[in-house]
C-alpha cells in the first residue's frame, strides 16, 4: 500500500497519462437521493453497466459546467473516502428523446426533461480504478470541479480495490440506513446467523433489545425495520422512526431453535432493563 506523505496533486497523474487538464471534469458522485442499494458507490461496485447509465444522464442545469472531453469518475464511499473509478470521454447526445428509467432509485424520468452523454471508459489511469484515493476537500456539494483550477490531493494508492474485513458480530456497529449497502461478504455474514441484537436510538439514547430467529438472520430482520421503521415493534410503533444504530449481542448456535433464541432475548433485555428504562413493551 502506497500512502502519500509528501502533497501528490490528481492533476500531475492527468499530465503524466497524457491528458491536459483544462479537458477534465472531475466528478464526485454520492446521491442522497438514492434508494437503499443503489447509490452510485453500491452500483460501481456491483453494477457497473448500472453506474454507466446512472452517470450519463444529467441534469440540463449542469450542461455548462460538464462541457468537456473527459471526465474523471469518483465515487463517495460509506466511510467517506473519495475514490477514483476511471477517466470517461464524453460526448453530449441532448436532451433525452424517450421516458427513461431511473436506475439508482424507482421511478422514470419523462421525456425532454434529461440532457443524455455518450460516455465510455478509457484506458486512461485505468490501473488505478477502485485503488486510488483522494481528498476531496470540504466542498461535497460541488461535485463537479475543473481538474486545472481544483487540484486534489492523494492520499492513497491501494494494491488492489478491497473493501474493509467484517469485524465479527460481537463488533459490529452500524447505522440501520447502511444495512444494505454493507459489502457482499458482510452481508452473507449477517444472514448466516441468528441470535439478540440491540438498537440505540441516536436521539433519545434509549435501547431496544429484539432477536432474529427466522432466514435471512440478522439482516433480513434489520431490513424489516427499514421497511416501515418499527420492523412490527409496539416499543417503536409509537414514535418516529429513527436511524437506529444496530449491533449483535449474542449469536445463537446452529442447534439452537427459536425458543432457545427467544429465551436468550429475554436474558438480555433483564440485563439492560429496556422493558423499565429501553424502548421493549414486551
Amino acid at each position: 500500500m502506497f500512502v502519500c506523505h509528501m502533497p501528490v496533486s490528481f492533476t500531475s497523474f492527468l499530465t503524466d497519462t497524457g491528458l491536459e487538464p483544462a479537458d477534465v471534469r472531475l466528478l464526485r458522485h454520492k446521491d442522497n437521493r438514492s434508494d437503499r442499494g443503489r447509490g452510485p458507490y453500491e452500483l460501481w461496485r456491483d453494477k457497473l453497466k448500472l453506474f454507466n447509465e446512472y452517470q450519463s444522464t444529467q441534469s440540463p442545469n449542469n450542461r455548462s459546467r460538464l462541457g468537456s472531453k473527459y471526465w474523471a469518475s469518483f465515487v463517495g464511499a460509506p466511510n467517506g473516502e473519495t475514490l477514483f473509478v476511471g477517466v470517461y470521454s464524453v460526448g453530449f447526445i441532448g436532451k433525452n428523446k424517450k421516458r427513461l428509467r431511473q436506475v439508482h432509485r424507482d421511478g422514470t424520468i419523462a421525456a425532454g426533461k434529461i440532457d443524455v452523454y455518450r460516455t465510455r471508459q478509457t484506458k486512461f489511469l485505468e490501473e488505478y480504478i477502485g485503488r486510488l484515493v483522494i481528498d476531496w476537500g470540504s466542498g461535497e456539494r460541488c461535485w463537479i470541479q475543473r481538474a486545472d483550477k481544483q487540484p486534489k490531493s492523494v492520499i492513497e494508492i491501494r494494491p488492489e480495490f478491497k473493501e474493509s474485513a467484517f469485524p465479527g458480530y460481537m463488533r459490529f456497529r452500524e447505522p440501520l440506513s447502511r444495512i444494505e449497502k454493507l459489502p457482499s461478504d458482510w452481508i452473507q455474514a449477517l444472514k448466516n446467523a441468528r441470535g439478540v441484537y440491540v438498537l440505540t436510538c441516536p436521539r433519545t439514547r434509549e435501547q431496544y433489545v429484539g432477536s432474529a430467529t427466522g432466514a435471512g438472520g440478522f439482516w433480513q430482520r434489520w431490513c424489516d425495520y427499514l421497511l416501515n421503521g418499527h420492523g412490527g415493534n409496539v416499543g417503536l410503533k409509537s414514535r418516529k422512526p429513527s436511524d437506529y444504530q444496530v449491533g449483535v449481542l449474542e449469536v445463537a448456535g446452529s442447534c439452537s431453535n427459536e425458543d432457545d433464541i427467544r429465551t436468550m432475548e429475554s436474558n438480555w433485555k433483564k440485563k439492560l432493563q429496556t422493558r423499565e428504562m429501553g424502548l421493549t413493551k414486551n
